[in-house]
């Protein structure tokens, strides 16, 4: 059962389209697994919309700008409806033991081979989101990814599979935010792969993964 969520607030920015790509890429995927959010943001966009048509028509024709106006004759004059495309599954194959098929927000979104170090491989998502990076990250049965914090914020959806840190345990659809205040060493007995975003490197505090830390801002 799923017990991590995104906040309201974070809700609330999806709903009105005000989140980075990649966290709203997470917040999408999320409310494929969790239908307690799904049903948030049905609520939220209902509001939103009532709010908007409540509003005499005047109100609504200052708001857009002469560029929203002009596409939204643009659509509202075509009576044509576009054909709906089917999302095909795609699956992504890390190794011959593992592979995953990917949520329906990912499908169509391009990402890099799986750069492998250990049981650790991780995958570039082609989202060109300024600071943030957004990653597939996958962690073989038996692995762990050392002590750390962070310098920023790092986002974890667990897409598949199962991990465990200091702070207990996690199922596919947890949506994990942590920041400096947090430290922790994600550990799984049976693997899993994440989607994660960070706005920042990760700091590592413990053993020889210390010495990753100079160049961290080149590999996060």
């Amino acid at each position: 059962m799923i017990k991590h969520h995104p906040s309201d607030a974070l809700l609330a920015q999806y709903c009105n389209a005000s989140l980075p790509a990649s966290l709203s890429v997470a917040v999408a995927i999320h409310l494929e697994m969790c239908e307690c959010c799904h049903a948030k943001v049905k609520r939220l966009e209902a509001q939103n919309a009532e709010l908007i048509f409540a509003q005499p028509q005047s109100a609504i024709d200052e708001e857009l700008s002469a560029d929203a106006m002009s596409l939204l004759a643009a659509i509202t004059e075509n009576d044509d409806v576009d054909d709906v495309y089917e999302v095909q599954p795609q699956t992504v194959a890390i190794t011959k033991q593992y592979s995953y098929q990917l949520p329906r927000a990912l499908a169509r979104i391009p990402h890099s081979k799986f750069m492998q170090l250990g049981k650790i491989s991780r995958s570039r998502i082609g989202l060109e989101d300024g600071a943030l990076r957004s990653s597939l990250l996958h962690i073989a049965a038996g692995g762990e990814i050392p002590e750390h914090t962070h310098t920023g914020f790092e986002l974890t959806l667990l897409l598949d599979g199962e991990f465990s840190d200091e702070e207990g345990d996690y199922v596919a659809g947890d949506f994990m935010w942590l920041d400096g205040r947090h430290q922790h060493t994600p550990i799984t007995k049976d693997g899993c792969l994440c989607y994660t975003v960070v706005s920042s490197a990760l700091h590592f505090n413990k053993g020889l993964s210390k010495l990753l830390n100079p160049i961290g801002s080149l590999i996060y």
